[in-house]
């Protein structure tokens, strides 16, 4: 009878809630500005989810102390799996940089999967005479404290990258932060920041017309954007390695069908031909991951950024 089967699909809902997820329109909150590679990545994921769901997906940009305005807002939506946040890899620093977050990272936000990684870019002005990795440290070294490098901010992941640098070629270059990538770009093309760590393919009109020099990739591989490029790694720095990465979380205490269900979901959207291709022109490879494989990847994330910013002597603030 129809209402018995109503009643028995009621019953089973309520007992894995993953089955009658999604109920409504779903939202993923970017916590950086529209149109950077973040945004980009969930613009893509949230039109797949749409389809596959049958549901409005809406991307929300919510800028703001360095992703944590957007992460507080999912921190403290409903926990039912209809909000997301796609975060990058700077995101894991928050807690060691912050004392006052708003929210409890590891008790509020509960990690659903991986969704690609790729490296960073070692770049040099023109204007430096250092053609290669080790003609940098050599540089660095016969110059102590006189050479600077610049970021987004202290604590960022471009800040990190040459901190590790630092700490590993048994150098010392001065750190010039500054309130976003628009300002350390402009002043490392104008050469008065000459050494910076960016985003592959956002690099790559300003290696093509000679603004800037390559002079490794921060990953553990060579990158299939520029085979050509080796790793800092095998260029001179034997062990160095930093990934940036993308991440898919919901409320922290979402079911766990619900996310389980949501994490299917995005599996199958990371295999789709398209999606990879996607992906890899923003310089990326997709890594689709289990919620456990995720969580402890974030784990190892945290801890390595630790290590890098007590060596760095970087200070957590109010």
């Amino acid at each position: 009878m129809p209402w018995a089967l109503a009643l028995f699909a009621a019953a089973a809902a309520a007992q894995d809630p993953g089955q009658a997820y999604p109920s409504g329109p779903l939202r993923i909150v970017v916590p950086f500005q529209a149109g950077g590679s973040t945004d980009m990545v969930a613009r893509t994921l949230a039109q797949k989810l749409k389809d596959r769901f049958n549901q409005p997906v809406v991307v929300e940009n919510r800028a703001g102390a360095n992703g944590t305005i957007g992460a507080a807002l999912v921190a403290k939506s409903p926990p039912d799996g209809h909000t997301m946040l796609l975060v990058q890899s700077g995101f894991v620093s928050n807690p060691i940089l912050m004392r006052n977050l708003p929210y409890d990272q590891a008790r509020d936000l509960a990690p659903v999967s991986s969704l690609a990684s790729g490296p960073m870019v070692l770049v040099v002005h023109p204007s430096l005479p250092a053609k290669s990795v080790k003609e940098l440290i050599a540089f660095a070294k016969s110059r102590p404290g006189e050479l600077n490098f610049g970021s987004p901010g202290s604590g960022s992941l471009s800040d990190l990258c040459a901190e590790l640098f630092d700490a590993m070629a048994g150098v010392k270059m001065t750190h010039v932060p500054y309130k976003g990538s628009g300002g350390a770009l402009a002043d490392v093309l104008a050469g008065r920041v000459p050494v910076y760590y960016m985003n592959l393919v956002l690099a790559l009109p300003y290696l093509k017309d000679e603004r800037l020099r390559a002079l490794g990739v921060t990953s553990s591989r060579r990158s299939a954007v520029t085979p050509e490029l080796p790793t800092i790694d095998e260029a001179g720095l034997p062990g160095y390695e930093m990934s940036t990465w993308y991440g898919l979380f919901v409320q922290g205490a979402t079911p766990r069908g619900v996310i389980a269900r949501l994490q299917v979901e995005v599996a199958q959207i990371l295999d789709q031909p398209a999606m990879k291709e996607r992906i890899a022109a923003d310089g990326m490879t997709v890594v689709a991951s289990t919620p456990a494989r995720f969580a402890e990847f974030l784990k190892r994330e945290t801890e390595k950024y630790a290590r890098i910013m007590e060596a760095a002597g970087i200070k957590a603030i109010d």
